[in-house]
């Protein structure tokens, strides 16, 4: 029996050298070892007919064996398992240093994008600075320098993501915060523009995103009026919506303004007439603004018996919806090909 376990042994390790791929493998496994017809297996069961020290001796043997034939085994498995990965590796290679060979894709900007380097373009021609601020920003700039105290029921209005360990930190609700950051850097007179993202704590839906854009802006300088704002605010509607397009300014609190508007301009669509995009009101919602509160002038650092300001504010989401008739917010940050192409 020793020869027949030692015969059994060479033609496993001759066989297994010519075994190249998995599928053999596990056909040859079956071959040696499958628990009913295995030839290694039916060599194991013939033990019962020794006797009891030939049995004995015979085992030891052929465990000895077996074990070295498992591993014999497990060293070929890793071997295949290694050039199936070298092939999948080859197949998928790319030669970064080879120029691209295939149809020319061209990529384009995202509607949002579009929309903000358009007016950054208008704003910029006009004299005013493009500014940017931190996305993660302390409750003194966000809230507290913008004349919104911890106490003001503003706050219910803005509710936001706070850092975790650390409440004095937040999420920005809005890019007005870099509002008081300029005048501290720049002072007076001071004509920019804040492009960003923010964000807030809203519950999904077609017209409400978690995180969004807005474009703020703001002039700082002396014998500043409620017209300058107005006049300003016509030239980004009509830029946006067409020369015709009119500008009406009503009543609204916001906490960092004294006085404070609701900005719409006449809808683009059915010029004032009434339609559905406008629900039948001739009018469109588009901005916030105001004369800028002397509070926040002071926390800029800026004297209010001095200069005085104005600050508007657009949400972007809100000018491309209008722009381009989406009916969906969600779909900007949804990286569908098929929305983002149409632009």
């Amino acid at each position: 029996m020793q020869k027949v376990l030692e015969s059994l042994k060479g033609k496993f390790v001759e066989e297994l050298k010519n075994i190249k791929d998995k599928e053999s493998l596990k056909e040859f496994e079956i071959v040696f070892f499958g628990r009913k017809a295995g030839e290694f297996t039916d060599l194991m069961k013939k033990m019962k007919d020794m006797e009891p020290e030939e049995r004995k001796e015979f085992g030891q043997s052929a465990n000895l064996v077996k074990k070295e034939l498992l591993e014999l085994f497990a060293e070929k498995e890793e071997e295949i398992k290694a050039l199936q990965m070298d092939k999948v590796a080859e197949k998928e290679r790319i030669d970064i240093t080879q120029p691209f060979l295939g149809k020319k894709r061209k990529g384009h900007f995202h509607p949002n994008t579009i929309v903000q380097k358009s007016l950054e373009d208008l704003f910029i021609s006009m004299g005013f600075v493009v500014l940017d601020g931190p996305e993660i920003e302390s409750e003194y700039y966000n809230f507290e320098g913008l004349n919104i105290p911890a106490d003001h029921p503003a706050r219910d209005m803005q509710d936001t993501f706070y850092i975790k360990d650390n409440l004095n930190w937040v999420m920005r609700t809005h890019t007005s915060p870099v509002q008081v950051r300029a005048m501290q850097k720049y002072g007076s007179p001071l004509k920019m523009i804040v492009p960003g993202r923010c964000f807030r704590n809203e519950a999904t839906d077609a017209r409400h995103e978690h995180t969004f854009y807005q474009l703020e802006g703001m002039i700082v300088d002396k014998n500043i009026n409620f017209s300058h704002l107005k006049g300003t605010l016509e030239i980004v509607a009509r830029h946006l919506y067409g020369e015709e397009t009119q500008v009406r300014l009503r009543p609204k609190f916001y906490p960092f303004v004294e006085p404070g508007v609701n900005g719409e301009v006449s809808c683009f669509l059915c010029k004032g007439m009434g339609c559905r995009v406008c629900k039948k009101t001739g009018w469109l919602e588009v901005f916030g603004a105001g004369m800028v509160h002397p509070n926040v002038l002071k926390a800029g650092g800026i004297d209010p018996n001095e200069y005085q300001g104005f600050a508007f504010g657009f949400g972007l989401y809100r000018l491309v919806m209008l722009k381009y008739m989406i009916e969906d917010v969600r779909a900007f940050a949804s990286g569908d090909l098929k929305f983002l192409k149409q632009f």
